[in-house]
């Protein structure tokens, strides 16, 4: 009796090859798809945060976190959370004050959400109950310094949070400022930690590696 051997034929492997080829060509669309909804998340929540603290200012003549008649004219707060007078000098640079803007813009009703005004004495860490979180879960803060790169005197600054992938930063950057770390009113940082995120003065999204731990700085608030 003959036997007769079965298999695939060069169509059906060229259908499989094609079914395949979509599947991944997906699978990477919905990847770039979310990280531009990631992007513009993270850009909204920068412009957002601008406007709180600009209407803050406009309301109360003085700087969320420092301002020094806070327990006075800021509605109550609730439960959980405590509002501390600041020392109205014009600065937001103690660790009260540090904790005290996002509480201050909550209770004032300029954020969503609700922050104990605990003491934050670091710029790049806080628990979320005291500090905003970026849409990678960095802390985010404002802060009396020159944490940006390429500055020489202090200023108020917006500390976008920790935890952006370099390709994210670089793109924010592109799309609100000159897309250079180093210049700009959207920097990286010059700490240290943060060194794996620039080469040769610009985003090193071309690394073997690239940083998954990065930092964006708005200057001059």
């Amino acid at each position: 009796m003959n036997k007769r051997q079965t298999g695939f034929t060069l169509i059906e492997i060229a259908i499989v090859l094609v079914i395949i080829g979509l599947i991944l060509g997906g699978a990477l669309k919905g990847q770039e798809l979310i990280a531009t909804a990631k992007v513009r998340s993270t850009i909204n929540q920068i412009d957002g945060v601008k406007a709180a603290y600009y209407a803050f200012q406009d309301r109360y003549r003085a700087l969320p976190g420092d301002y020094n008649r806070a327990e006075d004219n800021l509605p109550n707060p609730g439960a959980g959370v405590t509002i501390t007078n600041g020392t109205g000098n014009g600065i937001i640079s103690t660790a009260t004050e540090r904790g005290q803007v996002w509480a201050q813009l909550g209770v004032a009703g300029f954020l969503l959400g609700e922050f104990d005004g605990s003491n934050t004495t670091s710029t790049y860490d806080c628990v979320s109950t005291t500090c905003l979180r970026n849409p990678f879960s960095g802390a985010m803060h404002v802060v009396f310094s020159s944490q940006a790169a390429g500055t020489t005197g202090n200023s108020h600054e917006l500390i976008v949070g920790r935890r952006l992938p370099v390709g994210i930063v670089a793109e924010i950057d592109r799309k609100i400022d000159d897309g250079l770390p180093d210049s700009g009113s959207f920097r990286g940082s010059d700490n240290g930690a943060f060194s794996s995120c620039v080469s040769s003065g610009t985003w090193d999204v071309d690394a073997a590696s690239p940083s998954t731990d990065c930092v964006g700085v708005i200057t001059g608030l």
